[in-house]
């Protein structure tokens, strides 16, 4: 079998296994389960079989046309270089441990087969965007993903949380989609194809008429889906969905897909020097707020949530300055450590009966209860800080190098103001990234108080795929040499002088945060007011939504508690308040946007109402009017029809004989 024909199975593969787990999810239930896992399972082997194949040596393309247009061919086309094929085996890892781990996570839930075809569909369209060498053929699977994540966060639909949550991604995502799509037809205008490889062409040979307006175009789509600064609100909002959907979109999928279009495409962005400087300050800022906001949620989740938009955010730094070998290699790792962050969480939710730091922090013993997740949260959150000789440390200094390299006038790809602002913001987010990580691992299992409640140990299928996963964030680093080939061929080792920075930075972060738990454990004794934890006897998803709602009927909100023992409330001081509700830009936004938008709806339904509808009723009532008269004449007597029939002769005979006397006289 051909590379080529492999490389179609991929996507295929899980896509058929939704639309068969849909059909039979009713009539076979028993089916639902495998048709789930093995699929993803078999993509995942073959996309590892594509990678070998491929080596990382010259790209393998293959395309098809799918239908004519009369301008611009739409193809249906593989693209399979290095980038492609490791993204690839990323994917199909994590969606597979997704899909293994919601087989206990969700084992009583009454949606699991829809949810289970929605994880499958959600895959195959990553794969797809992934594989594909056509833009046209990359939007489907991007607008797929989409909607799928619509209906994946609101799983827990009963809840107002979900609800909210999955309509303000679905909104927030889409109007990143709008001007994407537009700088689509652009790109496609100027180029005259939608072929990567057309474009790619075309662009080196100065083809490209409008590279800045293009770049910002896409990049507003690109901010939209990689949950960047300043459409990145919808992402903390999204861990209202199962915690395996947190891991499968914001680890390796949906999040990722825009960092991999830029990188797919860096040469139209790095055609326009304006459109680097601005992802660069998009990237800068990204990286210090969420690094901030993270220090201050009490929600387990939503601590991982802002770490993964500053982490997209490294990303996105590294192809501002024009390595976009650097931000696939920091995608790979961080899909590896953040994906067992958020199952780990999943597991700590269900043994600990809450999602609050502060509630935990309340809890002695869970290391105990749930050794598993507690070793392999440890070594990912080490992993998250850049610690070595973990697989973050690697990626992340790979970015920082990139960035050295660019501020110093090493590499020209970009200007020295993107790489000085990439470089002092990395920095200041290891430092934020260490200490919000040591704070969420002290509060997690350093907690003092009653025993966490023990009902047992966490089933397998919640547990093995932990360890399957830890074994890339403790090793994927290592292999930076081995393959060198996959990225573009150049080192991606560290240099001494940001190594000793960042890991240095990163470990004054990390003291300082455990100086200020140690000085506030003190309060640690008085719990949080309204501190309320779900029962954990319970299947882990039903413990979830559970912890919840009581969470924010606790608390007022999802985000914080008023937890004296934080030692991010010390540490961020009276920035604490602004950081907790993401700086206030939810409240900037329905200010700008959403109000005047209601207002303006409002006024519609007015006019519509009283206005169009009093014109509609107007004419109405006169014909309705017109008929009453017309039906008093209607009497049933025919002596009244009779007279009334010689009366009008008699009058037309007058009239006749008047009208012939005058014309006479005439």
């Amino acid at each position: 079998m051909t590379t080529t024909t492999l490389a179609v199975l991929v996507p295929l593969l899980p896509f058929l296994g939704a639309a068969a787990g849909l059909l039979l999810g009713r009539t076979a239930p028993g089916f639902v389960r495998p048709l789930a896992v093995l699929p993803t399972l078999a993509a995942a082997v073959l996309a590892v079989l594509v990678a070998s194949r491929q080596g990382g040596g010259r790209p393998i393309d293959a395309a098809t046309q799918l239908t004519p247009t009369g301008s611009v061919p739409i193809d249906l086309a593989l693209h399979l270089d290095g980038f492609a094929v490791l993204v690839a085996v990323l994917v199909g890892l994590v969606a597979t441990c997704v899909q293994v781990y919601s087989t206990a996570y969700l084992k009583d839930d009454a949606r699991y087969p829809s949810y289970a075809a929605l994880v499958s569909l959600f895959t195959s369209a990553m794969l797809l965007v992934v594989y594909s060498g056509d833009l046209m053929v990359l939007l489907v699977g991007w607008e797929i993903m989409g909607i799928c994540s619509y209906f994946l966060v609101g799983h827990y639909w009963e809840t107002p949380e979900a609800r909210a949550a999955s309509l303000k991604a679905f909104l927030v995502t889409k109007l990143g989609d709008v001007p994407f799509l537009i700088g689509l037809f652009a790109l496609a205008a100027d180029t005259g194809t939608f072929r990567i490889t057309g474009i790619l062409a075309a662009v080196n040979n100065g083809g490209l008429d409008h590279p800045t307006l293009i770049a910002l175009l896409l990049l507003a789509g690109v901010a939209g889906k990689s949950a960047q600064f300043p459409l990145h609100t919808w992402l903390p909002d999204a861990m209202a969905g199962p915690t395996p959907v947190s891991a499968l979109i914001h680890a390796a999928t949906m999040v990722a897909a825009g960092i991999y279009f830029v990188a797919r495409l860096l040469p139209v962005f790095a055609a326009s020097a304006a459109a680097l400087v601005v992802l660069a300050v998009m990237a800068a800022v990204t990286m210090i707020g969420s690094g901030l906001a993270a220090l201050a949620q009490d929600d387990i989740k939503r601590v991982l949530a802002y770490s993964t938009i500053g982490q997209l955010g490294y990303m996105s730094g590294a192809l501002a300055v024009g390595d976009r070998g650097a931000a696939v290699f920091h995608l790979l790792s961080h899909g590896a450590f953040k994906a067992v962050l958020f199952l780990s969480a999943g597991v700590v939710i269900h043994a600990a009966g809450t999602n609050s730091l502060a509630a935990m922090s309340r809890m002695s013993g869970l290391t105990k209860r749930i050794p598993d997740a507690f070793w392999t949260m440890t070594v990912a959150l080490l992993a998250l800080a850049a610690i070595p000789p973990f697989a973050g440390f690697f990626s992340k200094e790979a970015v920082l190098v990139a960035a050295e390299h660019t501020a110093f006038g090493d590499r020209d790809v970009a200007p020295a103001a993107a790489g000085w602002l990439v470089l002092v913001a990395g920095l200041t987010a290891a430092v934020l990234t260490a200490a919000y990580a040591t704070r969420l691992w002290l509060l997690a299992f350093r907690g003092r108080g009653p025993e966490a409640a023990d009902h047992g140990r966490q089933p397998a299928a919640m547990t093995s795929v932990l360890w399957v996963l830890a074994v890339p964030t403790i090793a994927f680093g290592l292999l930076t040499g081995v393959l060198v080939d996959w990225f573009d061929g150049h080192s991606l080792t560290p240099s001494l002088t940001t190594a000793v920075l960042s890991t240095g930075v990163g470990l004054v972060g990390g003291l300082v945060t455990y100086g200020a738990w140690r000085h506030t454990t003190a309060h640690a004794e008085r719990p949080p007011v309204g501190a309320v934890a779900a029962h954990p006897d319970a299947e882990p998803a039903l413990v979830e939504a559970e912890a919840i709602t009581s969470h924010t009927a606790a608390y007022g909100t999802i985000a914080g508690a008023p937890d004296p023992s934080d030692p991010g409330r010390l540490l961020l001081g009276p920035l604490h308040r602004h950081a907790v509700t993401g700086f206030h830009l939810d409240a900037l936004y329905t200010a700008l946007f959403v109000r005047p938008t209601a207002a303006a709806a409002q006024l519609v339904r007015f006019l519509d109402r009283e206005v169009v509808d009093t014109y509609v009723r107007g004419s109405g009532g006169i014909a309705r009017g017109l008929g009453t008269l017309v039906r008093r004449a209607q009497t049933g007597n025919v002596q009244t029809y009779l007279g009334a029939l010689l009366a009008g002769s008699l009058v037309l005979a007058i009239a006749a004989v008047v009208l012939a006397n005058v014309y006479a006289g005439a």
